[in-house]
């Protein structure tokens, strides 16, 4: 399990191919390779992206909702202030 210290923001954008680029910040961060698999959740407002796929980011969700303190706990720790007041 990864703690949620949020270290790096960007932007990015979508080609006209629905594509677009990972910043290697995070890559590196997060070990994912060529070829790697990510998960993404559909929250509505926002897009859940978890590195290891699907059950990766469903685990990473219940571990923020259903554990107590897990929410707060997890905007507690984030270390970007444009982010921590959302």
């Amino acid at each position: 399990m990864h703690t949620m210290a949020a270290t790096h923001t960007s932007t990015g954008r979508v080609s006209h191919r629905g594509q677009t680029t990972l910043p290697a910040a995070l890559r590196h961060r997060w070990g994912i390779e060529d070829g790697g698999v990510l998960g993404f959740i559909d929250l509505g407002d926002a897009v859940l992206i978890v590195p290891g796929g699907l059950d990766a980011a469903v685990a990473e969700l219940r571990r923020l909702l259903l554990t107590e303190g897990g929410y707060d706990d997890a905007v507690a720790a984030l270390d970007d202030p444009d982010l921590a007041d959302q």
